[in-house]
């Protein structure tokens, strides 16, 4: 008989949080008493992969030396790394300047009050100075002719001028921030209470702060933190992180629907300041010239005063696991407020935040289309109340090196920025003419003389397409150094390589060929230790989104995840947290899938003589990837815009090659067909060239290089990662296959709104039919991201009718062939 066994929150793990720190079950991560060098990670044979072994933490968060090599240097020591990592709160009499034992009792209120926190740190006066920007004073004098035509007559405009300012004041008091010192303090305590009543660890690497608090105290220059965005936790846990380090508290943009009674005071006081979570219109659907200027001058006051910002470009807490498409419409006013030369320059700091489990617990009504509760003073109230009663496991923040914005802007100044090409300029013609994927290459390569003229701010198009470049380099900069947690490399696994189950043994030997996959890519793990106790802190964490079986009390555990709509949705969230790492390798695996399908139709169809299917050409491999990588650009960010894809791609068929998942054939081999058991050559060429801006533009990379055939290993091993591989990406793939198929159906113009619902109906019923191989395929925000991306693709063309949005068929995709064109592309790349 089967036997069910749950992970309650007393069955597994216990933990006991005294006022001191102490008496409490020591995570593998809870480095607070070792500070000499990173963890190195216990030694077993790895299965996936040889010569990975004894692997130290790597240090994550340098700058980019190709964008800011200036800034990389500047704060940077060898010995920083080696610094290692520092659990934020635990404090005891060590970390105060008295010993004893009233010490010990006391040690949470003596470290507090020992904090630097004065009133002088902070800005003065910004009411007044902003009302008095040369910006708001136009503003607000354009805002009363256009409202009263009469205030332009004689003893008329200054009434007018009066009560647009009494509004311009109103709307100021209702934005700024009232950072109050003593209350952060008592807000430090408060917090060091809560943080250990449900997190076991809050980590950070000692020589990431060393660097922020160099550039803080040495540097005569704003700082702007740029972290993704997780949780609403977020907002206080980079305030209390830098308030332990004696940082000045920085004023954080936080949205409007913060704004509620008692719980918007709080926020002031502790730096935030509220700003509408949409800028563009108002009510009459024109554009609000008073507010944005307001904005502008606030921001620019809180620069020229010195004052540290904190600024989430995703705009809002990610839904998916994965970053969201940067909003930069903040970031653009602090370019500007540089640019402009009110301040001289500032350093931007992005900042990665990984969660063992968010507090919100999950999206899942979210992402079963319910729509978004708004916050409430109550519901505030019963979120701290839920937290209580439950543990979180650890968190992990990474400060990344901060780079001047300054040299950033004059970098792209000196260089040829690209031209930005939509969806449909770049990939359509790969899809209707099904012609090689050389479109994307040559969209990448097309060098406008107007655009390579115009390198200054002042230029509009080129404006925007820097302010984009540099906030899609700081989410992924921030997005990389973000550490890979224990939760997040259990759902993984249970999702994509041992979806029907699989012993609690072999969970633990793969888990650990995976924590040395990921660093063998520079990635830093949120843990350390023995990889069985952290699978069952995972595991304990993951709670009922997993099955824990046994047929007899003899036999081991078999873990497996619940298939239910809501536990796959949740798995999903937290296995999102590592698809970027594979993400290169396992667009290159669904990519060689796509080429050997489409080499087996053209032997099909007599072409090119003889094509081998167990050769594939390494350049129509990395052009297929490409393709593939420019079709899923609203899901993930596979390079930073100051690197090429080509590059990208070509990296990862290395990295490949190196690992023995594929093999490299010479030329002369190309009419061979091989036995799969077949020993290949390991040949090496050189690394390719990449040109770069110093380079001969006229340089020919098909020219130095020549092309090189690779083979799939027939290994077990190599194939079942190969698959893994492939298997990460396709409930994305499932989404858009399904979202092609849905678009038949579009007969007529449908609101926006409306037909994604109805797209999203179309998934889950799929889902719940059974009809779909990934229940998690159906998530709203993959829905949503169909929708955009087919919208950018050309396959939708959207129109606004009493700024309502419709959409219809293109007239290129009006044609059922050209619809069955854009399945059959995206099935191309999908396992069946």
């Amino acid at each position: 008989m089967d036997v069910s066994v749950s992970f309650g929150p007393d069955s597994l793990l216990q933990v006991n949080n005294g006022d001191q720190g102490g008496s409490r079950w020591k995570h593998p991560n809870d480095d607070s008493e070792r500070s000499s060098s990173p963890s190195v990670l216990r030694c077993v044979t790895s299965t996936w992969k040889e010569g990975l072994l004894n692997r130290k933490r790597p240090f994550v968060g340098r700058c980019c030396h190709s964008c800011t090599p200036q800034s990389q240097e500047r704060l940077f020591n060898p010995s920083i790394p080696s610094l290692g990592l520092r659990n934020v709160i635990y404090i005891n009499e060590t970390h105060t300047r008295h010993r004893g034992w009233l010490a010990r009792r006391l040690s949470y209120v003596l470290f507090v009050l020992e904090r630097d926190v004065q009133k002088d740190m902070f800005a003065r006066n910004v009411v007044d100075n902003v009302l008095n920007n040369s910006r708001v004073e136009s503003a607000i004098v354009e805002v009363a002719t256009d409202s009263d035509p009469a205030a332009s007559e004689p003893g008329q405009e200054y009434k007018a001028v009066s009560k647009v300012r009494r509004k311009a004041r109103g709307f100021l008091q209702e934005m700024v921030a009232n950072i109050s010192p003593a209350f952060i303090r008592m807000t430090g305590w408060v917090l060091l209470k809560l943080f250990n009543g449900f997190f076991w660890s809050i980590q950070i690497h000692k020589g990431q702060l060393e660097m922020v608090k160099k550039a803080a105290t040495e540097h005569n220059a704003p700082l702007v933190f740029l972290p993704v965005h997780k949780s609403h936790i977020d907002y206080l846990l980079i305030t209390f992180i830098l308030f332990c380090h004696n940082i000045k508290a920085p004023h954080i943009a936080a949205g409007n629907n913060l704004n509620i009674p008692i719980f918007s005071t709080l926020i002031r006081k502790l730096g935030g300041f509220f700003i509408r979570r949409k800028l563009d219109e108002t009510r009459d659907g024109k554009k609000d010239v008073l507010y944005r200027s307001l904005l502008h001058a606030y921001t620019e006051e809180l620069l020229r005063q010195q004052q540290f910002l904190e600024v989430y470009l995703e705009g809002t807490r990610s839904r998916s696991g994965k970053t969201s498409p940067a909003r930069a419409g903040m970031l653009s006013i602090v370019v500007d407020t540089l640019c402009t030369g009110a301040i001289p320059d500032l350093l931007v700091v992005p900042v990665g935040i990984s969660y063992d489990r968010i507090l919100e617990g999950n999206y899942n009504s979210e992402q079963l289309g319910k729509p978004k509760k708004n916050e409430s003073l109550w519901g505030v109230a019963c979120g701290v109340f839920r937290m209580l009663r439950k543990n979180y496991g650890c968190v992990r923040v990474d400060f990344t090196q901060p780079f001047s914005l300054k040299e950033y802007l004059d970098t792209q100044r000196s260089r040829h920025v690209p031209p930005l090409l939509s969806l449909e300029q770049s990939l359509l013609p790969t899809i209707i003419s099904a012609q090689p994927d050389q479109a994307v290459f040559n969209a990448e390569e097309e060098e406008d003389e107007e655009q390579l003229n115009s390198r200054d701010l002042a230029d509009e198009p080129w404006r925007r397409q820097v302010i984009a470049n540099l906030a899609k380099h700081v989410l992924f900069t921030a997005n990389k150094s973000s550490a890979i947690m224990s939760t997040h490399i259990v759902a993984c696994l249970l999702l994509y390589r041992h979806r029907q189950g699989v012993p609690l043994s072999k969970l633990v030997e793969d888990f650990f060929n995976m924590k040395e996959e990921i660093l063998s890519r520079d990635f830093d793990l949120g843990f350390s230790g023995n990889s069985e106790d952290v699978v069952m802190h995972a595991l304990h964490l993951l709670g009922n989104c997993v099955n824990v079986t046994s047929t007899n009390r003899n036999t081991e555990f078999t873990i497996a995840p619940n298939c239910t709509v809501q536990s796959l949705f949740e798995l999903n969230f937290y296995s999102n947290g590592l698809f970027h790492v594979f993400i290169a390798d396992a667009i290159i695996a669904c990519s060689s899938l796509a080429l050997q399908r489409e080499q087996a139709m053209e032997a099909e169809a007599g072409q090119q003589g003889r094509p081998n299917r167990l050769l594939l050409s390494q350049e129509r491999l990395i052009r297929k990837a490409a393709s593939l990588s420019h079709f899923l650009t609203n899901e993930v960010m596979v390079a930073p815009p100051c690197q090429t894809i080509y590059q990208v791609f070509h990296d990862a068929v290395c990295r490949l090659i190196q690992y023995g998942v594929l093999h490299v054939a010479e030329e002369d081999q190309e009419e061979l067909s091989p036995s799969p058991t077949e020993d290949w050559p390991k040949k090496f060429p050189e690394p390719l060239s990449w040109r770069s801006d110093e380079e001969d533009e006229d340089s020919d990379f098909g020219e130095e290089q020549r092309d090189r055939y690779l083979k799939v290993s027939m290994s077990p091993e190599h194939q079942e990662f190969f698959v893994f591989l492939q298997h990460l990406v396709s409930p994305v793939l499932e989404a858009y296959s399904g979202a092609a198929i849905f678009v038949h159906s579009l007969s007529q113009p449908m609101a926006e709104s409306e037909y994604t619902q109805q797209l999203f109906r179309y998934l889950l019923t799929r889902t719940e039919k059974g009809i779909a191989a990934y229940g998690e395929s159906a998530t709203h925000y993959l829905v949503k991201n169909t929708v955009r991306t087919f919208k950018e693709l050309g396959v939708l063309r959207e129109r606004r009718e009493n700024r309502v949005s419709y959409l219809e068929l293109s007239s290129t995709f009006l044609s059922q062939a050209n619809r069955n064109k854009l399945l059959q592309y995206i099935l191309g790349f999908t396992l069946l």
